[in-house]
């Protein structure tokens, strides 16, 4: 059984009042505040992928539509475009790596632990946060996504030539140009509130 990502759209600053070492826990009530008794509420959800769970109005969850929450997907989409960036014109490499270091391709501990906005993993085989993107990182990511947006259809050459057939990639290029868009979304809505992204296991 593979792990899974649930990915948060987060007030920062109402996070950051919270003591550091709760921050985590909270997220994951929030995400999972129904009990052990109770069945899952599977009407939940909305068609675009936002899911707001009860509690306040400072956080929501966002469902992937394209992963069923797997977190799989996602490095399967980031093992693609490290495969394919070198077949990538500069014009459409510089802006997508922008887009989507620290999302789908580890971008070092900045993205990985939140530079101290989390506590350290205390097993250091197990990551409690597996992104955590700051609101000021966001509005770039946002403006990369829309210089990228456009193109992506060139991408479809390179992922053919690095991808198409290799385990470990996505099934397909409109699966893989799914996922991104699933990821253009999300962080154009997340900039447009000043907010950060969180992503639990």
């Amino acid at each position: 059984m593979g792990m899974d990502l649930t990915l948060f759209m987060v007030d920062w600053e109402r996070l950051g009042a919270v003591p550091v070492e709760d921050r985590i826990g909270l997220l994951e009530d929030m995400a999972w505040s129904w009990g052990p008794e109770e069945p899952y509420d599977l009407g939940r959800g909305r068609a675009d992928g936002r899911l707001r769970p009860p509690g306040p109005a400072w956080c929501a969850e966002y469902s992937f539509l394209t992963t069923n929450g797997a977190h799989m997907p996602h490095v399967r989409a980031g093992s693609a475009w490290a495969g394919m960036r070198s077949l990538v014109d500069a014009s459409v490499r510089e802006p997508m790596d922008t887009f989507l270091d620290g999302l789908v391709r580890d971008a070092g501990p900045a993205f990985a632990g939140g530079e101290g906005f989390f506590p350290p993993a205390a097993d250091p085989w197990y990551r409690h946060v597996l992104l955590a993107c700051p609101p000021e990182v966001l509005p770039g990511k946002a403006r990369a996504w829309e210089r990228v947006e456009p193109r992506l259809e060139e991408l479809r050459e390179p992922f053919a030539a690095e991808c198409e057939g290799w385990a470990g990639r996505p099934e397909s290029f409109e699966a893989f140009t799914a996922l991104v868009r699933e990821w253009g979304a999300v962080t154009t809505t997340v900039a447009g509130r000043g907010w950060g992204l969180v992503g639990l296991p």
